[in-house]
């Protein structure tokens, strides 16, 4: 067994710096007073910004470490980045909430970070053995977190969103083994390699890359393993949502890129209609689900899965070499729009929301333009932003979805992402009706970080949209490394 050099350490660098970091801080937290746990979340979001700049310097650099087990590059770098920046938005927009719901505890941020690193991790994987670590050391902090608050509804959501999890997990594994089965190795590489060369059983390594689709689609929420992420967002601690929400998306959406792109070229004829069904089902279940909801929580929720759907689009042609690159680009891209837009609505709605858990109907949005109109107009660019409106990112990432749909040759998908995208005008603007144009008294809980999120995702959300092809050509350049 080799010696791990310099070279494999300095691969997973941003990684190891928060973990190390983040198991510091376990001890450290020990010795802050209860009611100080501030303390925590600033040394939290320190650790997260170290590791944050480590990653911007490896931007460029590429290595693989630990015998080719992960693997630093453009993607790797990028999908960090992104992830570390929705780490501290997680952190601002609890450090306030957790002190007024009464689940300011040092464990919420430490649980926090090790998810974080599950996340890092899952990007950087190159082999199948990693990647099912890093999904489970990702999600285990994320049930904790879910069942944090100790009421019924928490702790519903926690063992459900466990239970379901670890059922995910099992299809992840049991896929492992036949892909293990048919090529003799776990390496995305070599399975390429193996199956590119006709020397393997198609048939079974056709069912493991689907049964890894399973499991990554319940981690993006992709219909028809959406069915607990109503349940878990509305349960769940708003905070936790928010950054569930994001950071799980974008962990479960990198680890299907990476793994199908550089592992499954060879069969992607075979899964080509089954990406585009599940793709076509998410928008569609998505968006007419989340019609019919009056509660805040549960109509993002659905947005949620709605928008998973439009990210896949970008994934069905990944078999095309032509197009591929610009399409896994385009969902990125995405990714890194449709984050901004999540953790500025998530921290309009931890704004009305309250002790009691009132606050949390679209009704209660009622007079809002009137009494905070800077929170208003924050949150009709962020609703803007997932309809896909201009002069909004969203709209921005959705051309480039739809165009990189049509590119691979799927019209009839980028007809219906844009019928959907039409559908879900009525409850996003619903809620813009409500703040405008009826009457009402709402309380909202002015907290610095909390607006500072709001204001700063709002300005990115439509500045980044003016000159959007700078992020574009940042995504393409990772791709293409």
């Amino acid at each position: 067994m080799t010696q791990p050099t310099y070279t494999d350490f300095y691969t997973l660098l941003p990684y190891l710096i928060l973990t190390v970091w983040t198991c510091v801080l376990l001890l450290v937290d020990l010795f802050i007073p209860r009611g100080r746990k501030g303390i925590t979340a600033f040394l939290a979001a320190l650790g997260i910004a170290v590791s944050l700049g480590y990653a911007v310097t490896q931007t460029g650099i590429e290595s693989a470490g630990f015998s080719g087990m992960v693997t630093l590059d453009g993607f790797s770098t990028f999908a960090n980045i992104l992830l570390l920046a929705s780490g501290l938005f997680g952190i601002a927009l609890a450090y306030g909430y957790t002190k007024r719901m009464g689940i300011e505890r040092g464990e919420y941020y430490t649980l926090l970070l090790f998810s974080l690193t599950g996340m890092m991790l899952m990007a950087q994987a190159s082999d199948l053995i990693i990647v099912f670590l890093a999904l489970e050391l990702l999600s285990i902090p994320l049930y904790v977190l879910s069942a944090i608050s100790r009421k019924l509804t928490s702790e519903e959501s926690g063992v459900k969103y466990f239970l379901l999890g670890a059922f995910a997990s099992g299809f992840v594994v049991y896929g492992t083994a036949l892909i293990f089965g048919a090529t003799g190795s776990t390496h995305l590489v070599s399975i390429f390699a193996q199956s590119a060369s006709g020397s393997t059983s198609g048939l079974l390594l056709t069912i493991g890359a689907a049964l890894l689709l399973v499991g990554f689609g319940f981690k993006v929420a992709a219909v028809p393993f959406h069915m607990w992420t109503p349940d878990v967002y509305q349960g769940a601690p708003t905070s936790v949502t928010a950054f569930m929400a994001a950071g799980a998306k974008i962990a479960g959406f990198v680890a299907l890129f990476r793994v199908f792109s550089t592992a499954f070229p060879a069969i992607a004829s075979d899964l080509t209609d089954i990406l585009w069904a599940l793709s076509a089902l998410t928008m569609i279940v998505g968006n007419l689900t989340a019609i019919s909801q009056t509660n805040i929580k549960r109509m993002l929720a659905y947005s949620a899965i709605a928008h998973a759907g439009y990210i896949l689009m970008a994934f069905v042609p990944y078999g095309n070499e032509k197009v591929a690159p610009v399409a896994v680009a385009a969902g990125l891209f995405y990714l890194a729009a449709y984050a901004l837009s999540n953790f500025g609505s998530w921290g309009v709605v931890i704004a009305l929301e309250k002790a009691e858990g009132k606050g949390l109907e679209i009704e209660d949005y009622a007079g809002l333009a009137k009494k905070y109109p800077a929170l208003a107009v924050a949150m009709t660019i962020f609703m803007l932003s997932l309809i896909g409106f201009p002069p909004t990112l969203g709209m921005v990432g959705k051309f480039y979805l739809f165009r990189s749909a049509l590119a691979g040759g799927f019209p009839g998908l980028a007809l219906i992402g844009v019928v959907t995208s039409l559908i879900s005008a009525y409850y996003y603007l619903r809620v813009v009706v409500n703040m405008y144009m009826k009457e009402g008294d709402p309380e909202v809980e002015r907290e610095p970080w909390l607006g500072f999120t709001t204001s700063i995702t709002a300005v990115i959300t439509v500045a980044a949209s003016l000159v959007p092809q700078f992020l574009f050509m940042l995504a393409y350049t990772a791709v293409l490394r």
